[in-house]
């Protein structure tokens, strides 16, 4: 078992190295070599009013630029009027499929009629990522996500790219298919760690099997005209103040920007996709979610002069999809 465990360590260990030795997407679109760069991208616009102050202080006030929205929810509307006032701003769609609160939920754009998979006993999306796998069939989630896509369509918008809430089109190999299949469908770009994919194979403990296949993957949606990210940083969300620090501004500020300095010391060259969810929490978030604190503090953090000296500092460029779509497209 010893040497089975120490091979599969030089295996993962091996096609990490081979994967840097590569170009990365980052130098293939025409950023230098080695350099490092970051897409610090805030997460669930128009889930709510406090989700959407918290990004329009992010973009607008802070170093992140870039957002998705959840069609779904009942905040869209506040989300899309703020949009057609920045038309330039880097908004995506934030794949939804469940509905993970107690109180506060959201049912599927399509209707129960055509995705009864997708809806549970309350008429509201699943709570959880395994209700979805264990109830919706693939072609439900492909109703559902073109579902998403035509309303942003409708409402006069046209998504810089697409990634997943909770994570829930990576659960199960069938659902991947299909958000692959309608990125290249639709020609947008959508998060999908292609290349090196060193931070989130180590959150994500994957193995070298799985490594190269997000390769193949990454190699296709470039073949397709899309632009691909290296990389993942994923480990914002589960972030908490040390034991006994009262969760003041002042403290969630420090903690927070001291987060996400470390986690940015270890992004790699290439495009790395930092996923944060920036929220200016009311009283009345706290009756959605218990994660109040650590969203605030997203926040607090992006919007800190301290953040944005360091990454001036460290050199590492604050990138968009837009950016990365117009960098694509000058390649073809």
């Amino acid at each position: 078992m010893r040497k089975l465990t120490a091979c599969l360590s030089l295996l993962i260990c091996c096609a990490q190295l081979l994967a840097q030795s590569d170009s990365t997407y980052a130098e293939r679109l025409g950023f230098p070599k080695g350099a490092r760069v970051v897409i610090l991208h805030v997460d669930d616009a128009g889930m709510s009013y406090d989700s959407n102050e918290g990004v329009f202080n992010a973009i607008s006030n802070g170093v992140a630029k870039s957002t998705s929205v959840m069609m779904p929810c009942p905040w869209v509307p506040g989300f899309v009027h703020w949009l057609k006032e920045h038309p330039n701003a880097d908004a995506g769609l934030h794949l939804t499929l469940t509905s993970e609160w107690k109180d506060y939920r959201w049912s599927a754009l399509s209707g129960k009629p055509k995705v009864p998979g997708l809806i549970d006993t309350e008429g509201a999306m699943w709570h959880s990522v395994e209700e979805v796998v264990k109830h919706a069939s693939p072609d439900e989630v492909e109703t559902e996500i073109r579902a998403q896509i035509d309303r942003s369509k409708v409402m006069g918008f046209q998504p810089t790219h697409m990634d997943s809430h909770m994570g829930t089109l990576f659960a199960f190999p069938a659902f991947t298919e299909k958000y692959i299949k309608l990125g290249i469908e639709y020609h947008i770009p959508i998060m999908f760690p292609g290349g090196h994919s060193t931070l989130i194979a180590q959150q994500m403990k994957s193995l070298a099997v799985d490594l190269q296949q997000a390769r193949a993957v990454g190699k296709m949606l470039w073949s397709a005209g899309l632009p691909v990210i290296d990389d993942i940083e994923n480990n914002s969300y589960t972030w908490t103040l040390p034991p006994g620090v009262e969760a003041t501004d002042e403290n969630l500020r420090k903690y927070k920007t001291q987060f996400y300095m470390n986690a940015l010391k270890s992004v790699q060259p290439g495009i790395t996709y930092v996923i944060m969810h920036c929220t200016a929490t009311t009283e009345v978030f706290s009756k959605i979610s218990d994660s109040g604190a650590t969203r605030r503090g997203d926040l607090l953090a992006m919007t800190n002069p301290e953040l944005k000296a360091f990454l001036e500092k460290e050199g590492i460029i604050v990138t968009t999809f837009r950016e990365l779509s117009e960098r694509r497209a000058k390649l073809k």
